[in-house]
């Protein structure tokens, strides 16, 4: 019983140490490219906008239109809609899956520094109560953004519209 114990013993130490043979294996080449990076470079800004809107903005960029169920080679453009409670994007597509423009609307989001500061020196007593961020992204054309804000003051109230950089318009 013993020889036996002792024999099991050897060969459980033995058949473990023999499997440790490390086979290397040469992969292929994985080439990782970002189709839309010029227009997450282009939208990013300084101020950090609400979270929700940069994940929408993430999730727009990184669509996969070819792997989409609705993806025929016969459209130059698809136009697809994301949606979330604070805002939504519109974005169209070409064929190769780059975004060629988006319309983006969000309301209530986090305000730049700029446009804070505008409204401060320009309405001092004036509190904002509604916020509207709107964003139109052109591939060749470049982006444009503007906010349109309302401003309450007691029972007074007064509409205003302002650039990114505090202008207004």
């Amino acid at each position: 019983m013993k020889k036996l114990l002792f024999s099991l013993l050897a060969l459980g130490f033995a058949i473990p140490m023999q499997s440790q043979d490390i086979k290397t294996q040469e992969l292929s080449e994985v080439v990782v490219y970002a189709t839309n990076y010029k227009y997450l470079n282009s939208i990013d800004t300084e101020e950090e906008a609400s979270i929700p809107v940069e994940m929408l903005r993430r999730k727009v960029a990184a669509f996969d239109v070819k792997g989409s169920e609705f993806y025929q080679d016969d459209y130059d453009v698809y136009n697809i809609n994301f949606f979330i409670p604070e805002g939504k994007i519109l974005a169209a597509y070409d064929r190769d899956g780059k975004i060629i423009r988006t319309a983006e609307r969000f309301k209530d989001i986090n305000l730049p520094l700029p446009v804070k500061e505008a409204i401060l020196d320009r309405f001092p007593e004036w509190t904002i109560t509604k916020d509207i961020y709107l964003v139109n992204y052109h591939d060749e054309k470049g982006i444009k953004k503007s906010y349109k804000l309302k401003l309450e003051n007691g029972d007074k109230m007064v509409r205003v519209k302002l650039d990114e950089t505090g202008n207004f318009l």
